[in-house]
């Protein structure tokens, strides 16, 4: 499987992968120490070649450095989470209560 590198892209509130010419992406929205994980986007092209999952692991792994907590209100990064527990500490404990 192709390893793509992870971008912070702040000014458009997104964690991105260069797919040469294509980009899948998470958009967030960050407040108070914490990341609500919004809307996840694979090109159609890449769908179903774990584009998505190396992208939200590699996304949980950065927000793991800063230290935040997360709020996965997409369901593709809730999904992964519950598959791998050991995000599962990441996750606000008021994630629940938001939706």
């Amino acid at each position: 499987m192709e390893r793509y590198i992870l971008k912070d892209n702040e000014a458009r509130s997104r964690y991105e992968f260069d797919l040469g010419g294509h980009t899948a992406y998470i958009d967030y929205e960050k407040d108070n120490g914490t990341i609500v994980l919004t809307h996840t986007f694979v090109p159609e092209a890449y769908e179903g070649r774990g584009v998505g999952a190396q992208l939200v692991a590699a996304a949980l792994a950065d927000i793991r450095r800063q230290r935040l907590k997360v709020v996965p209100q997409c369901s593709f990064v809730a999904v992964y989470i519950k598959r791998h527990p050991e995000w599962s500490d990441m996750v606000s404990e008021t994630a629940g209560a938001e939706r």
